[in-house]
């Protein structure tokens, strides 16, 4: 499928789950962008409630010292790069909140591989149960035969290959979204090369479902969604597992991974051997890649649909402690720990049609820092 029709299709499916009755209505007036505020500056991390309601702390920038001669500037660029939505969270408040066109606060965005960071933590509360190990074969919970290779080149593929992209399996296939075994064909030793395959990443879903015997959505759901007042879906969209949400869900796991997997003391994934393998360098072929989360402030880099690599920094604008979710046509989930920041942007791609990061990152930034530095 050809990227320009799988986001249509997505943008299609968004219209019939943005009425969701789990929506979270906005509590700005209007479009301004800028809530009321709370002052003096808190000093310690809000959550906002787990309940579906409105209710969410505020700061104004003026309190935090921004530069709100900026702001302009930054919602011009936003606007004009097919921007549906737009956050920033400072130490889990919310400073800037605005919409662009019909986007409502209530409307549901696909995140397409953004949405990679929901199954990587997942996949670490499973395995936190002792559903699986992530060391262990992809065989073990996909059985004999989920790829096209001889058993012994199979069974070499385990639960962390997947979450780092380091597989093996032929990315030269025509789709390498497809799941089909046909389209699973060995290519490179596992832990030997890095490429961004997204066939083997979405198996990981059958490999959670079937080592838990849960539906994926029901186990994504009380492991993660309710316990922190997300709400939103895990679509199949052609071979994909697309999850939808509104902005303010896609901020609250920023929150969560700010905090390592903690909700205002309820611990969601206690493991923090597991958070800080996937936040951090998982392998030494892509230093910017951890289990499906991209990292910035490495040396070097590799990006989805090249082999090359690239010296310097993913987003040299952005802070090198940023971790994120970056998704097709410009989903970003950017975590900033540093800044106790979460800024979420859903809309249309702002140029090409690419799969993760892309030069909207840095040229976000650097609006971005302009607001933000005082």
């Amino acid at each position: 499928m050809k990227f320009s029709q799988y986001f249509s299709l997505i943008a299609l499916l968004s219209v019939f789950v943005s009425c969701s009755s789990d929506s979270e209505p906005s509590t700005e007036t209007g479009k301004s962008g800028t809530p009321p505020a709370v002052t003096p500056v808190p000093t310690e991390t809000y959550f906002p409630p787990i309940s579906r309601t409105n209710e969410w702390e505020t700061l104004s920038m003026e309190t935090l010292g921004w530069n709100e001669n900026e702001v302009s500037n930054l919602y011009f660029f936003l606007e004009n790069n097919n921007t549906d939505a737009f956050i920033i969270i400072k130490d889990g408040r919310i400073v800037i909140e605005k919409y662009f066109g019909d986007f409502k606060s209530d409307d549901n965005h696909a995140w397409n591989s953004a949405g990679k960071n929901l199954t990587a933590m997942l996949t670490g509360i499973a395995q936190e149960e002792g559903f699986l190990n992530i060391l262990e074969p992809t065989s073990t919970y996909l059985g004999e035969g989920w790829t096209n290779m001889p058993l012994n080149q199979e069974q070499n593929i385990t639960i962390k290959n997947q979450l780092t992209m380091t597989t093996g399996l032929d990315y030269t296939v025509e789709d390498i979204f497809c799941t089909d075994p046909e389209c699973l064909n060995f290519l490179n030793d596992p832990n030997t090369f890095w490429y961004y395959h997204n066939g083997p990443y979405t198996l990981l879903d059958d490999v959670i479902a079937n080592a838990t015997e849960r539906d994926f959505n029901a186990y994504f759901s009380e492991k993660i969604k309710e316990p922190i007042g997300m709400q939103g879906l895990f679509l199949k969209i052609g071979y994909n597992n697309v999850f939808f949400s509104t902005a303010r869900s896609m901020a609250r796991f920023g929150i969560l991974n700010l905090n390592q997997g903690n909700w205002d003391g309820t611990s969601i994934l206690s493991d923090q051997e597991y958070f800080n393998a996937m936040t951090n360098s998982s392998q030494n072929h892509n230093l910017a890649y951890g289990y499906l989360y991209w990292l910035n402030g490495k040396s070097s880099f590799r990006l989805p649909s090249s082999e090359d690599e690239f010296t310097g920094s993913l987003i040299p604008n952005a802070p090198d402690d940023l971790i994120a979710g970056l998704g097709l046509n410009d989903q970003k989930l950017y975590m900033v720990p540093s800044l106790d920041m979460v800024i979420v942007r859903m809309g249309g791609a702002s140029n090409e049609e690419l799969l993760g990061p892309s030069s909207f990152d840095n040229e976000l930034w650097e609006l971005i820092n302009a607001v933000i530095e005082n």
